[in-house]
């Protein structure tokens, strides 16, 4: 292989001739050789911190990829950048910085590379928002780049049954309702997370990485594998080891990253029940690239996609359980069969996606999590968009699992997650109703807040099927039960959310695809005249300034214009 002259790359302005002679006596205050120093600066980006369990295996996985680098003549330069736990950060204000997290992953990888001149990228991620940010930092910057995840974790066990951090959450409406003990509650939470890696279900992170493998950006077979497994040691060592060869070839990420590869990740969050968070995550994606891609194009492709993942929350099997039968692939071949996938689409192995799945053997017999397409779950995806003058731009909401997508109620309103959440625990609320949360959006959180916390609640008591809830905010992974995020426009922006009155009457009907305000339009017009919109708390800091960016949910609440307004990506310098 005809390897890439130095002088072609970015890192030539802090490595090649005299004027970089400055640059240079730092890296050899690093221990670097002369031979290194002309070698290609590859970035190896990892979110590892002591923050949870999602994040605390990355800098091992780090080791390996830099040694995979090293081995094909490259020179890693490691560094980290932050996360937001949203298992952690959930319940309270602390959720409100999760969703910007994902824009300062992003923004500091950026600066990061820019500002050292690095030539190629490895991004390791473990928590929700990091997957995303680390691939929306790939896509901007355009530097050939491999993700990898860094594995979920594994599942506990608790009275003979495996369980997840989801259980523990619904836990809390159980011991609110007297259901259990609190030193059951106590028990549960002692051996719900036993190891290192990410929340075992399909939930965010689980969905995204499966996004990852799907768009191009990952190895195949690299994201099912549980974190404390050697074995992730090794997709590790051949990223860093195939970032060497796509710089070699100048393989990048928008070669990789089209509107088919994103509509073949649409297609593989639907038919796994994935999360209702990767509405927000891909059209976000396709912002750095400049692509026409928001939350109704999304929606589209999950009515189209059959549901065949059998995973949690709205089925029965966990990450752990894939990687036994062959990991993402495995869903992936059995989509590209259905006729699902563009297996046209490149991917960082050089390969066409239907190339890196010919080998793969698809047994429905032997296993009992991933149905054919032709008998699925259920024909439609796991996740429906929705649409009505209660969301002109859209909302979302997950259907796997679910008995009825049909509910109509009456409205309790609560202008904050906080008053919802002690509404439901003190229960304050009936049987019937539709629980509206609101400004709780991009703007108006500020941050845009999932509410696993009440969710769960709602569900450990026992009244999951029996309510609805709806909000301009977000909604975790593992939420389950009728919940319809992602209401646009948000309150902040006086959608129409924000003139419900205690006693409306809503309609949803997901298998239509309508959420409706059923009030006369005069009365909501008189509503309109008289709103005071609520002011949130921050007059300063991160969230304040994300307030001022951000934009809508439908277009995946970016803060940035990009890839349409870009005047010159980074590695055309």
């Amino acid at each position: 292989m005809k390897k890439i002259r130095k002088e072609n790359l970015p890192s030539r302005h802090v490595s090649v001739g005299p004027k970089s002679s400055p640059h240079r006596s730092y890296y050899y205050a690093m221990g670097l050789s002369e031979k290194e120093i002309y070698q290609p600066f590859v970035g190896v980006a990892t979110c590892w911190n002591e923050s949870a369990p999602c994040n605390i295996s990355l800098s091992r996985q780090a080791q390996s990829t830099k040694k995979g680098v090293k081995d094909t003549k490259g020179t890693p330069r490691e560094f980290t950048t932050i996360t937001v736990t949203d298992g952690i950060a959930m319940g309270h204000e602390g959720m409100k910085s999760s969703l910007v997290s994902r824009e300062i992953i992003a923004d500091s990888i950026e600066v990061s590379i820019r500002g050292h001149c690095y030539d190629g990228l490895v991004g390791i991620a473990g928590c929700d928002k990091s997957l995303p940010g680390i691939m929306m930092a790939m896509l901007r910057l355009n530097v050939p780049s491999v993700f990898l995840y860094g594995g979920s974790i594994l599942p506990g066990k608790y009275k003979n049954k495996e369980v997840t951090v989801q259980d523990v959450f619904e836990a809390v409406g159980e011991y609110d309702s007297n259901k259990i003990s609190e030193d059951e509650l106590c028990d549960l939470e002692k051996v719900a997370c036993p190891s290192a890696g990410s929340c075992g279900g399909q939930f965010t992170a689980n969905t995204m990485a499966c996004v990852a493998e799907a768009i191009g950006l990952a190895l195949p077979g690299s994201s099912s594998t549980p974190a404390p497994y050697e074995s992730r040691d090794k997709f590790a060592y051949e990223s860093g080891k195939q970032v060497m060869n796509l710089i070699n070839i100048q393989l990048k990420p928008r070669d990789i990253v089209t509107k088919k590869s994103l509509i073949n990740a649409a297609r593989i969050v639907a038919c796994s029940g994935g999360s209702t968070n990767a509405a927000l995550h891909l059209p976000a994606l396709a912002n750095e690239i400049g692509i026409d891609f928001d939350l109704m194009d999304v929606a589209k492709i999950f009515k189209e996609t059959p549901y065949i993942a059998d995973l949690k929350p709205g089925g029965k099997y966990l990450a752990k359980d894939l990687h036994d039968i062959g990991g993402v692939p495995i869903i992936m071949k059995t989509l590209l069969d259905g006729g699902f996938l563009d297996g046209k689409c490149l991917t960082v192995t050089g390969k066409t996606l239907e190339e890196n799945l010919s080998s793969i053997k698809v047994d429905f017999d032997s296993q009992k999590i991933i149905y054919s397409t032709n008998k699925p779950i259920s024909n439609t995806g796991g996740v429906v968009g929705l649409k009505g003058n209660l969301a002109p731009d859209g909302a979302i909401v997950k259907v796997a699992g679910l008995k009825s997508q049909f509910f109509k109620g009456k409205a309790r309103c609560f202008d904050c997650e906080e008053d919802a959440f002690k509404a439901v625990g003190d229960k304050n609320f009936k049987a019937g109703e539709v629980i509206v949360i609101r400004y709780e959006g991009p703007r108006g959180g500020p941050g845009m807040r999932e509410m696993l916390a009440t969710t769960a609640a709602i569900y450990g008591q026992g009244m999951g099927e029996k309510v609805a809830l709806i909000t301009d905010g977000r909604f975790s992974g593992a939420t389950r039960g009728l919940c319809v995020g992602h209401i646009s426009p948000e309150a902040m922006g006086g959608g129409p959310i924000a003139l419900i009155k205690d006693g409306d009457e809503i309609l949803i009907d997901a298998e239509k695809g309508v959420i409706e305000l059923i009030v006369e339009e005069k009365i909501l017009e008189q509503r309109k005249k008289m709103i005071k919109v609520k002011e949130n708390n921050f007059g300063s800091g991160a969230l304040w300034k994300f307030s001022q960016t951000v934009g809508s949910a439908r277009f995946g609440a970016v803060t940035h214009p990009g890839g349409k307004k870009e005047k010159r990506k980074y590695s055309d310098i």
